[in-house]
């Protein structure tokens, strides 16, 4: 049985990140590390053969896929599906403003209670990891024998952990989730299995600067 392998890539860093405030699907772009971030991605994946690169339809995560299909000199694919988290009435707040604002629904989203949904809108962790098998078992479908890359969000990639290690929602996080960070998965028709995480070296090395060119 063939299967298709998957890159998959966090978005690079936005004001937001830096800030700990809450993006869901709000459209907030990248900041200058961000777009270093998304142009040493593209500069890592040079050598990798991609039959597509699918992206959250939010400009952070599809700037960073542009930078992946310039190098390869293939479209992105803009797909809602793999958009954050919707968080309703948290979207735009700090963790610090969530927690003395609405304590109870601060210590619910803390304790990872699995129906649990952000007030006005927001998605429960069983919503979204519906949505993230369905979307990711969808796309990988399409390529069986092939390679492609998937530009996300945190919330996705930590879900789509979580399945690919049989993990439930609300088990504690032992994994880094860094922006720009390189993951590798397999899918076939019997589910995801990890093949590597969290992979940040090309973020890493001094050999290029800000200023390098790719």
């Amino acid at each position: 049985m063939e299967a298709t392998r998957i890159i998959a890539v966090r978005h690079g860093e936005t004001p937001w990140n830096v800030d700990a405030r809450i993006q869901g699907q709000l459209d907030i772009q990248l900041n200058d590390t961000g777009r270093w971030q998304a142009r040493r991605v593209g500069h890592a994946l040079t050598s990798e053969q991609l039959a597509a690169i699918y992206s959250s339809d939010l400009g952070r995560a599809h700037e960073t896929a542009r930078a992946i299909g310039e190098v390869q000199r293939i479209p992105v694919v803009a797909h809602p599906g793999l958009r954050e988290r919707r968080f309703g009435l948290f979207e735009g707040k700090t963790f610090d403003e969530i927690h003395q604002t609405w304590p109870e629904h601060a210590q619910n989203w803390k304790r990872r209670i699995p129906e649990w949904e952000p007030p006005e809108g927001g998605e429960s962790l069983l919503q979204l990891r519906e949505r993230v098998t369905r979307t990711m078992s969808d796309l990988a479908s399409r390529h069986r024998g092939e390679q492609i890359a998937v530009v996300a969000h945190g919330g996705v990639l930590d879900t789509l952990y979580r399945i690919a290690t049989g993990q439930e929602v609300n088990s504690p996080r032992t994994w880094q989730l860094p922006n720009g960070a390189i993951n590798r998965l397999l899918w076939t028709p019997e589910g995801f299995t990890l093949v590597g995480w969290s992979d940040t070296q090309h973020l890493d090395h001094a050999s290029f600067d800000e200023n390098t060119s790719f």
